[in-house]
């Protein structure tokens, strides 16, 4: 069977796939996730295997409802509550202590489980029909680029997927293009780990200041050095005017800067990454944008798409 079987908008097939162990592509609001049932050991060492991800990197848990949190945490930090109680259905993780029955599995061997409730209709309602939560980081094989669309799925995996069992469900283009904002609310006081989808001023606004930003060792999704690194490499600049005088000078260069509007940037900066690979670009030259809202995320993104690789 071709990889072109595996897409489909038919939530029944995703149903029975969950159901059956096998693994989705699902869409969300962020980026495009690699969803299995998180009770399942088998379903979940796949996402791992199909990844080509360490096992000591915890998963994010998807739920179908802010009133699910107690199902998967115990002694919920008045933070984590806060905030979900706020930001739920949305692109924020909270890492809260793990109850009992998650699979250490999911959580790289941590006391803690990362969780969100996606705010994308598709999502919601397969993993409302599913009846599981859906244990899901982005459908890409590790430290690549996240994908956003189906089609980027298919390209990135479709050939290590099986299209008899597994399914990448089309949602369409994800609306954010970033990921989750996670906030450790297993910490004392509360620790920003990665920005994402809801803006680190929010964050720090609803938590009336009392949050620090990220020490210690990786324990989520994205705090490696580099990750989210296309095959060109990727060049930072604060300028428009330096982008263009570091392009004089290199081969081969292309310039990206949508700092005008930076919905637009975190919606597109994934794509843009990706069709610099398709078309050959050896040098991608990313304008900055200001470290402000969504500017946070981006560029952390393009901070460690530029950093060195590991070998």
């Amino acid at each position: 069977m071709a990889t072109d079987d595996l897409v489909t908008t038919d939530l029944d097939r995703a149903v029975a796939a969950i159901r059956a162990g096998a693994l989705v592509a699902i869409p969300t609001e962020t980026v495009y996730g690699l969803a299995a049932d998180a009770t399942n050991p088998r379903a979940v060492a796949r996402i791992f295997e199909m990844k080509g991800r360490p096992a000591d990197h915890p998963l994010i848990v998807h739920l179908a409802a802010t009133g699910e949190l107690d199902e998967w945490a115990r002694d919920v930090p008045d933070a984590a509550r806060l905030l979900t109680d706020t930001a739920w259905p949305g692109p924020l993780t909270v890492i809260v202590p793990r109850a009992a029955g998650v699979l250490a599995a999911v959580t790289g061997g941590l006391d803690t489980v990362g969780l969100r409730v996606p705010a994308h209709a598709m999502a919601l309602t397969l993993i409302e029909r599913s009846g599981v939560g859906l244990a899901a980081p982005s459908a890409n094989r590790f430290g690549a680029v996240s994908p956003t669309t189906a089609e980027h799925v298919r390209r990135d995996i479709g050939d290590r997927l099986d299209p008899r069992r597994d399914v990448i469900l089309d949602g369409g283009p994800c609306p954010i293009g970033v990921e989750s904002t996670i906030v450790d609310c297993a910490s004392s006081p509360p620790q920003i780990l990665r920005a994402g989808g809801v803006p680190v001023e929010d964050i720090r606004r609803l938590l009336a200041g009392a949050v620090a930003d990220a020490s210690g060792p990786s324990r989520a999704s994205g705090m490696l050095a580099s990750h989210y690194a296309p095959h060109c490499a990727v060049r930072l600049v604060d300028s428009a005017d330096d982008a263009t005088a570091m392009r004089a000078g290199t081969v081969g260069a292309e310039i990206l800067d949508l700092t005008g509007d930076l919905v637009v940037y975190a919606r597109e900066l994934y794509a843009r990454l990706r069709d610099a690979d398709v078309r050959g670009v050896s040098t991608l030259i990313a304008v900055l944008p200001p470290a402000e809202g969504l500017g946070h995320a981006i560029r952390d993104r393009l901070t460690k798409a530029a950093a060195p690789r590991p070998r």
